[in-house]
Protein backbone atom coordinates (compact mmCIF):
# COMPACT_ATOMS: atom_id res chain seq x y z
CA UNK A 1 0.00 0.00 0.00
CA UNK A 2 1.39 3.32 -0.89
CA UNK A 3 -0.22 6.29 1.21
CA UNK A 4 0.25 9.78 -0.34
CA UNK A 5 -0.68 13.01 1.95
CA UNK A 6 1.00 15.70 3.92
CA UNK A 7 1.59 13.26 6.95
CA UNK A 8 2.55 9.59 7.80
CA UNK A 9 0.43 8.09 10.48
CA UNK A 10 0.99 4.56 9.52
CA UNK A 11 3.29 2.38 10.76
CA UNK A 12 3.64 -0.96 9.08
CA UNK A 13 6.14 -3.12 6.88
CA UNK A 14 3.61 -3.29 3.95
CA UNK A 15 3.32 0.37 3.92
CA UNK A 16 4.85 3.10 2.07
CA UNK A 17 4.46 6.64 2.52
CA UNK A 18 5.14 9.43 -0.02
CA UNK A 19 4.70 13.06 1.06
CA UNK A 20 2.87 15.25 -0.92
CA UNK A 21 0.71 18.35 -0.65
CA UNK A 22 -2.50 18.82 -2.98
CA UNK A 23 -2.99 22.20 -2.66
CA UNK A 24 0.58 22.02 -4.62
CA UNK A 25 -0.67 21.25 -7.67
CA UNK A 26 3.38 21.91 -9.65
CA UNK A 27 4.59 19.75 -6.77
CA UNK A 28 1.95 17.11 -7.39
CA UNK A 29 2.86 16.92 -10.94
CA UNK A 30 6.43 16.97 -10.72
CA UNK A 31 6.80 13.93 -8.02
CA UNK A 32 4.20 11.42 -9.67
CA UNK A 33 5.96 9.06 -10.82
CA UNK A 34 6.68 8.49 -7.03
CA UNK A 35 3.70 6.97 -6.75
CA UNK A 36 3.36 4.58 -9.21
CA UNK A 37 6.34 1.86 -9.18
CA UNK A 38 5.94 -1.30 -11.68
CA UNK A 39 4.59 -4.11 -9.42
CA UNK A 40 4.41 -7.13 -12.45
CA UNK A 41 3.37 -9.96 -10.42
CA UNK A 42 0.40 -7.85 -8.54
CA UNK A 43 -3.75 -9.38 -9.70
CA UNK A 44 -5.18 -6.31 -8.55
CA UNK A 45 -4.24 -2.80 -9.21
CA UNK A 46 -6.34 -0.24 -6.62
CA UNK A 47 -6.36 3.57 -6.84
CA UNK A 48 -8.95 5.47 -3.86
CA UNK A 49 -9.04 9.21 -4.13
CA UNK A 50 -10.28 9.57 -0.62
CA UNK A 51 -8.54 13.36 -0.17
CA UNK A 52 -11.02 16.15 0.61
CA UNK A 53 -12.07 19.68 2.33
CA UNK A 54 -14.66 20.66 3.14
CA UNK A 55 -12.92 24.88 2.62
CA UNK A 56 -14.37 27.95 3.64
CA UNK A 57 -18.37 27.72 4.91
CA UNK A 58 -19.92 30.44 3.68
CA UNK A 59 -22.04 32.19 0.87
CA UNK A 60 -20.69 32.90 -1.92
CA UNK A 61 -20.11 37.00 -2.49
CA UNK A 62 -20.40 37.37 1.26
CA UNK A 63 -16.33 37.60 2.27
CA UNK A 64 -15.70 34.43 -0.02
CA UNK A 65 -12.02 34.38 -0.98
CA UNK A 66 -11.63 33.91 -4.49
CA UNK A 67 -8.38 32.00 -3.77
CA UNK A 68 -10.41 29.14 -1.66
CA UNK A 69 -12.03 28.03 -4.40
CA UNK A 70 -9.34 27.02 -6.27
CA UNK A 71 -7.84 25.55 -2.96
CA UNK A 72 -10.97 23.12 -2.71
CA UNK A 73 -11.22 22.26 -6.58
CA UNK A 74 -7.03 21.47 -6.44
CA UNK A 75 -7.75 18.78 -3.58
CA UNK A 76 -11.40 17.70 -4.25
CA UNK A 77 -10.95 17.34 -8.22
CA UNK A 78 -7.64 18.30 -10.11
CA UNK A 79 -5.30 16.47 -8.25
CA UNK A 80 -7.70 13.21 -8.14
CA UNK A 81 -8.25 13.47 -11.67
CA UNK A 82 -4.35 14.06 -12.28
CA UNK A 83 -4.00 10.55 -10.17
CA UNK A 84 -6.44 9.00 -12.46
CA UNK A 85 -5.09 9.69 -15.34
CA UNK A 86 -1.46 8.51 -14.64
CA UNK A 87 -2.60 5.18 -12.81
CA UNK A 88 -4.81 4.77 -15.78
CA UNK A 89 -1.64 5.51 -18.29
CA UNK A 90 1.13 3.81 -16.58
CA UNK A 91 -0.93 0.58 -15.51
CA UNK A 92 -2.38 0.64 -19.33
CA UNK A 93 -0.94 -2.51 -20.47
CA UNK A 94 -1.39 -4.25 -16.91
CA UNK A 95 -2.38 -7.28 -17.12
CA UNK A 96 -4.07 -6.61 -13.66
CA UNK A 97 -8.04 -5.58 -12.63
CA UNK A 98 -7.81 -2.22 -12.22
CA UNK A 99 -10.16 -0.70 -9.82
CA UNK A 100 -10.30 3.39 -9.37
CA UNK A 101 -12.31 4.26 -6.37
CA UNK A 102 -13.12 8.33 -6.12
CA UNK A 103 -14.52 9.44 -2.69
CA UNK A 104 -17.60 11.18 -3.65
CA UNK A 105 -20.05 12.36 -0.83
CA UNK A 106 -23.99 13.53 -0.91
CA UNK A 107 -23.24 17.08 -1.41
CA UNK A 108 -22.37 16.39 -4.86
CA UNK A 109 -25.97 15.59 -5.71
CA UNK A 110 -27.79 18.30 -3.78
CA UNK A 111 -27.07 21.89 -2.80
CA UNK A 112 -25.97 23.07 0.71
CA UNK A 113 -25.70 26.13 2.18
CA UNK A 114 -22.21 27.41 2.83
CA UNK A 115 -21.06 24.76 0.88
CA UNK A 116 -20.59 25.65 -2.49
CA UNK A 117 -17.14 25.14 -3.81
CA UNK A 118 -17.53 21.62 -1.66
CA UNK A 119 -20.83 20.94 -3.44
CA UNK A 120 -19.60 21.54 -6.98
CA UNK A 121 -16.52 19.88 -6.57
CA UNK A 122 -17.81 16.43 -5.15
CA UNK A 123 -20.78 16.73 -8.23
CA UNK A 124 -17.22 17.16 -10.60
CA UNK A 125 -15.38 14.32 -9.41
CA UNK A 126 -19.29 12.46 -9.81
CA UNK A 127 -19.35 13.38 -13.39
CA UNK A 128 -15.65 12.72 -14.27
CA UNK A 129 -15.44 9.38 -12.60
CA UNK A 130 -18.58 8.74 -14.88
CA UNK A 131 -17.14 10.29 -18.06
CA UNK A 132 -14.13 7.89 -17.05
CA UNK A 133 -16.11 4.76 -16.76
CA UNK A 134 -17.32 5.56 -20.17
CA UNK A 135 -14.02 5.91 -21.86
CA UNK A 136 -13.30 2.78 -20.46
CA UNK A 137 -16.22 0.81 -21.49
CA UNK A 138 -15.38 2.25 -25.09
CA UNK A 139 -11.96 1.11 -24.93
CA UNK A 140 -12.96 -2.25 -23.30
CA UNK A 141 -10.00 -1.96 -20.94
CA UNK A 142 -12.11 -3.37 -17.88
CA UNK A 143 -11.58 -0.94 -15.84
CA UNK A 144 -14.04 -0.42 -13.37
CA UNK A 145 -13.78 3.52 -11.80
CA UNK A 146 -17.02 4.10 -9.23
CA UNK A 147 -17.64 7.45 -7.02
CA UNK A 148 -18.46 6.21 -3.86
CA UNK A 149 -20.14 8.27 -1.05
CA UNK A 150 -19.19 7.58 2.72
CA UNK A 151 -21.79 9.14 4.43
CA UNK A 152 -21.61 11.03 7.55
CA UNK A 153 -17.90 10.54 9.17
CA UNK A 154 -16.43 11.34 11.94
CA UNK A 155 -13.39 12.83 10.88
CA UNK A 156 -11.84 15.99 11.54
CA UNK A 157 -13.95 17.81 9.44
CA UNK A 158 -17.11 17.92 11.06
CA UNK A 159 -15.91 18.79 13.95
CA UNK A 160 -15.00 22.21 11.04
CA UNK A 161 -18.51 22.10 10.21
CA UNK A 162 -20.00 21.89 13.75
CA UNK A 163 -17.63 25.10 14.49
CA UNK A 164 -19.71 26.81 11.62
CA UNK A 165 -21.75 29.94 12.34
CA UNK A 166 -25.97 29.32 11.41
CA UNK A 167 -25.41 32.51 9.37
CA UNK A 168 -23.48 30.85 6.66
CA UNK A 169 -24.78 27.31 7.39
CA UNK A 170 -28.71 26.54 8.30
CA UNK A 171 -28.16 22.85 9.35
CA UNK A 172 -25.40 23.22 11.29
CA UNK A 173 -27.47 21.79 14.11
CA UNK A 174 -28.59 18.94 12.66
CA UNK A 175 -24.37 18.16 12.11
CA UNK A 176 -23.74 18.97 16.06
CA UNK A 177 -27.19 16.43 16.89
CA UNK A 178 -24.79 13.82 15.00
CA UNK A 179 -21.68 14.02 17.26
CA UNK A 180 -24.09 14.27 20.27
CA UNK A 181 -26.10 11.39 19.31
CA UNK A 182 -23.36 8.88 18.41
CA UNK A 183 -24.75 9.00 14.51
CA UNK A 184 -21.76 9.48 12.92
CA UNK A 185 -19.26 6.24 11.10
CA UNK A 186 -16.26 5.63 12.43
CA UNK A 187 -14.04 5.68 10.08
CA UNK A 188 -12.66 2.45 10.68
CA UNK A 189 -16.15 1.19 10.14
CA UNK A 190 -16.02 2.98 6.57
CA UNK A 191 -12.83 1.33 5.78
CA UNK A 192 -14.13 -1.86 6.55
CA UNK A 193 -17.22 -1.44 3.97
CA UNK A 194 -14.67 -0.01 1.58
CA UNK A 195 -12.50 -2.94 1.54
CA UNK A 196 -15.30 -5.39 1.38
CA UNK A 197 -16.49 -3.53 -1.53
CA UNK A 198 -13.00 -3.71 -3.32
CA UNK A 199 -13.34 -7.60 -2.38
CA UNK A 200 -16.84 -8.01 -4.12
CA UNK A 201 -16.76 -4.79 -6.93
CA UNK A 202 -17.92 -7.76 -9.50
CA UNK A 203 -21.41 -7.31 -7.45
CA UNK A 204 -21.76 -3.49 -8.63
CA UNK A 205 -22.23 -1.66 -12.35
CA UNK A 206 -23.07 1.51 -11.23
CA UNK A 207 -20.45 4.31 -11.23
CA UNK A 208 -22.46 6.28 -8.22
CA UNK A 209 -22.78 4.24 -4.78
CA UNK A 210 -23.17 4.87 -1.46
CA UNK A 211 -21.80 3.11 1.51
CA UNK A 212 -25.05 2.46 2.74
CA UNK A 213 -26.45 0.40 0.33
CA UNK A 214 -23.63 -1.90 0.79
Amino acid sequence: MVGVSRTCSIQHPNYRHQPMDFSDVEAVEHNMQKIFHAYPDVEKLVLINNAGVVGDIGYVGENMPNERFEFVFDVNVVVPAMLMNTFLQVYQQHRAQKIVVNISSGAGKYPVDGWASYCASKAAIDMLSQTVQLEQNQRGTGVKIYALSPGVVDTPMQGQIRASDVSMFSNVEKFRKYKENNELASPEEVGSKIVKFLQNTDKYQEVLLSVRDM
